[in-house]
């Protein structure tokens, strides 16, 4: 048995970053195809103790394992501080952000190059199917919590969790 034989392989992996307050269709779509590239994908679900969510951490990490589960390759984890520091703890090389318009790109790629320069995270940049490209966390909450339908916009599980967090069961 060479050396090379012995060793583990290394594994390629990447993080989904985001407060997913809730995860949406789009949101699950990014995360589908990053767990089609790498072997090992985080969702790393962000701790913001200023913004009060609809959801709890504890909730939205649920929530994501539920409708994650069937690509065998997602863990999800929550996170405060740095995401850089995240990665450097678990060996992740790669950040994965979707982007639904220029508008995302103006922002994401000067969080990208800060991330590049504080710790040579490398971040790739997937376009948004077409279909989600107007989705977002913040919408889909609006939009439930004045009774639209929403279910063409999140899993059914996070259909039913929002239903029953806004006392629409």
């Amino acid at each position: 048995m060479t050396a090379s034989e012995s060793e583990e392989p290394l594994l390629r992996r990447a993080v989904c970053p985001g407060s997913f307050d809730p995860i949406t269709n789009g949101h699950l779509d990014i995360i589908a195809r990053a767990s089609r590239l790498y072997d090992e994908v985080y969702v790393a679900v962000m701790i913001n103790k200023a913004k009060q969510g609809l959801f709890t951490v504890d909730e939205r990490i649920a929530l994501i394992e539920q409708v994650t589960e069937e690509f065998g390759n997602v863990r999800v984890e929550s996170f405060h501080g740095l995401l850089v520091d995240f990665c450097k703890q678990r060996d992740i090389p790669a950040i994965v952000k979707g982007l639904r318009a220029v508008s995302d790109f103006d922002y994401e790629l000067q969080m990208a190059q800060m991330n590049n320069g504080l710790s040579g995270v490398e971040t790739l940049f997937v376009p948004t199917n077409p279909t989600y490209s107007f989705l977002s966390s913040s919408l889909v909450k609006e939009v439930a919590q004045w009774g639209g339908d929403v279910s063409h916009l999140v899993p059914d599980a996070v259909l039913r969790a929002l239903r029953a967090k806004l006392g629409r069961d």
